[in-house]
């Protein structure tokens, strides 16, 4: 009698399963945040296991509990060099002398306003300067000591509960690098269990080499930009490149969210400092900067990464993140990639008798 309703109740199963990650999705980011970091750091925790102590290895906790404070360290470390540089860009933003900015561009103010008079963009009575001083009080207002101090202690609490959950489970991940295989595996009857592994153990290759690729990605963009930005003479070059190469983890859109920054911030440099008649020259550059660095990205790292780790098609990597983008905005294009490996993964496995899933799984 079971046998006959089983198709439904697995249909059940899949909708409540669903509802679960849906309602838990806060616990579920920290999970695979955990399980991210548990796949970069199996290596160092297997190096640590072949040390010895006497005539005894060293015990899987201890190597598990090392390389967790390794990883710490590095982000502590991270937070140490960055945090005054971000500061120092916050206080060149507050240091800019409103009145003498728009003093010294009025020239082009007015011949802007008056164009913008003509094609009746804006009406009669109304001034670009005064709406250019309003914005420019309120981001320096933005950028004061204060106001950020008082937007970080909001965000501490949440921040903190979702830092220690994302290392509580990281470290377990790492001490057993099984669990959350074994945990998978009991979710499906025990006639799959074979395929259920062999599926876990593809995901994990492919799935690591990604996200290696991913990361000489990022650091690769993070080095061209901030190399480009200091041979132009762009203060804070640094954090500039670092933030411009970060934003690459959001494929396509990523690159312009980096360049919008870049340009801002150098921008704000200039001004902080009086560097008026360098404000375009400034700017004409970092663009350079930043349209050359994604051309080397599009040309030789994307497909390096995307083509080769994931083995997928270009025109399948971007209508994917195009629909994921569509339904879940940014967060969706940056899990798009391991999201659609996955299911790749799974289709092939169990629906391979389907043509389409042969056809677009012949690379794996």
């Amino acid at each position: 009698m079971w046998k006959k309703y089983s198709p439904v109740l697995a249909f059940l199963g899949i909708i409540f399963l669903g509802f679960l990650v849906w309602y838990f999705w806060n616990i579920v980011i920290y999970v695979i945040i955990a399980a991210v970091l548990s796949i970069m750091g199996h290596p160092l925790v297997r190096r640590f296991d072949r040390i010895r102590i006497g005539k005894r290895n060293l015990p899987r906790s201890l190597s598990a509990l090392f390389t967790l404070i390794i990883m710490i360290g590095l982000l502590v470390g991270f937070l140490f060099f960055f945090v005054p540089l971000i500061s120092r860009q916050a206080e060149m933003i507050s240091s800019i002398n409103i009145n003498d900015v728009l003093h010294h561009f009025s020239r082009s103010i007015q011949s802007l306003e008056e164009f913008l008079k003509r094609i009746n963009f804006i009406h009669q009575g109304e001034t670009i300067e005064s709406s250019i001083k309003h914005q420019l009080e309120q981001l320096i207002n933005l950028t004061s000591f204060s106001n950020v101090f008082a937007d970080v202690l909001s965000a501490t609490g949440s921040l903190l509960m979702g830092v220690f959950s994302i290392l509580f489970i990281t470290f377990f991940f790492l001490r057993d690098e099984n669990m959350l295989r074994g945990f998978l595996i009991l979710l499906f009857p025990e006639r799959y269990e074979e395929q259920i592994k062999k599926v876990i153990g593809q995901i994990k290759h492919l799935l690591s080499r990604y996200f290696i690729g991913l990361m000489g990605e990022l650091l690769s963009m993070m080095t061209l930009l901030t190399i480009g930005l200091t041979i132009i003479g762009v203060e804070n070059a640094l954090i500039i490149g670092f933030l411009g190469g970060l934003m690459n983890i959001i494929p396509y859109l990523g690159p312009l969210i980096g360049g919008s920054i870049g340009v801002f911030f150098a921008a704000t440099s200039a001004l902080s400092l009086q560097m008026y008649d360098q404000l375009g020259w400034l700017t004409f550059g970092v663009i350079i900067v930043f349209l050359i660095a994604n051309l080397i990205d599009n040309i030789v790292l994307q497909p390096l990464i995307y083509s080769t780790s994931v083995k997928a098609r270009p025109i399948e990597i971007f209508l994917v993140i195009i629909m994921a983008g569509s339904l879940a905005g940014i967060a969706g294009m940056i899990l798009a990639i391991p999201s659609y490996t996955v299911l790749r993964i799974i289709a092939k496995e169990f629906l391979s008798q389907f043509r389409i899933v042969k056809k677009l799984t012949e690379k794996m």
